[in-house]
């Protein structure tokens, strides 16, 4: 058995570009860039930017290209492939590519995004009634 998951949560680096496949389906693809900090050893604080190439399919697809913009926070979870391709002026290049399985959008007002039907009511777990004896599995 093998495993394959990656979340992400950083900041799109443009636009998302929205395509269609000869089958009409959906596919939207952008760029999400995370960042890290750190002081090296000497003292000096670093950063350090790492990009991914983010796909998403059908209906999640619409959704993404719709609501998303250069700078949008999100959460992406998928799976992680490593793409390798020779550039333009015949470099060997590596990518980073993520096909999404889920994308939040974090930058947005919860009360907005739900009154545009991009997220349901969130569930809080704290609350609610009390569960009672009945309810407890053991």
């Amino acid at each position: 058995m093998s495993f394959n998951k990656i979340i992400v949560v950083g900041n799109l680096g443009r636009d998302p570009e929205l395509r269609y496949t000869p089958q009409g389906v959906p596919v939207c693809t952008f760029s999400v860039a995370t960042n890290e900090r750190r002081r090296d050893s000497a003292g000096e604080l670093q950063e350090r930017t790492l990009w991914f190439r983010v796909t998403t399919w059908r209906r999640l697809a619409e959704l993404t290209h719709q609501y998303l913009r250069k700078g949008s926070l999100v959460y992406v979870e998928g799976r992680l492939y490593l793409d390798e391709y020779t550039d333009r002026d015949g470099f060997q290049r590596t990518q980073l590519r993520i096909e999404a399985s889920d994308v939040r959008f974090l930058d947005r007002k919860p009360a907005e995004a739900m009154e545009e039907g991009i997220v349901e009511e969130p569930i809080n777990p704290l609350s609610g009634p009390e569960p009672s004896e009945d309810d407890v599995p053991f």
